[in-house]
């Protein structure tokens, strides 16, 4: 087991070498390149690993449009899409899913929310990806025991790829 987790890891990261962000990569204006996606997927792929998690993780632009998507071979079937709609839920409200989650709670006259559309999952693991405070996606992980675990690893994603915190 330990065996396999080790290769998940160095397999992970062999991948995110691949993608390595280069400056004419960055995202500027309202655009996210593919190949910054994919490396944000990567890292957070990676991140859960590196904890133990089997997650899948989707990354959306601004408009919600998935533009990278990866699941771990352990991970639940219904981790794809529930890493997508957070995703999505994130990008397309500009704020964790997280935190849109307490706001329910602290406010339950909103909840309605929750059903403003089919593809809003308000539950923790969706950050919004913002470069110089403009949106220009969102980020989504599903499959961790703890939306603050999907969080923590979707932010560790962008800490790393963006140069955010």
């Amino acid at each position: 087991m330990r065996k396999l987790k080790a290769q998940l890891i160095g397999a992970a990261g062999i991948c995110a070498l691949a993608f390595n962000v280069q400056a004419a990569d960055m995202p500027t204006q309202s655009f996210l390149p593919l190949s910054v996606s994919q490396q944000l997927a990567n890292e957070a792929l990676t991140q859960c690993a590196a904890d133990g998690y089997n997650v899948s993780v989707t990354v959306v632009d601004a408009q919600g449009v998935t533009r990278a998507q990866i699941r771990a071979d352990k991970a639940g079937p219904h981790t794809l899409e529930s890493s997508r709609k957070k995703a999505f839920t994130s990008a397309s409200m500009g704020r964790p899913t997280a935190d849109l989650a307490n706001l329910i709670k602290k406010m339950p006259e909103v909840a309605g929310l929750r059903d403003m559309d089919p593809n809003i999952l308000i539950l923790g693991g969706g950050l919004p990806i913002k470069v110089n405070g403009e949106k220009l996606g969102g980020i989504g992980v599903g499959g961790a025991p703890g939306g603050h675990l999907d969080q923590a690893c979707a932010q560790a994603a962008i800490d790393k790829v963006l140069g955010q915190s």
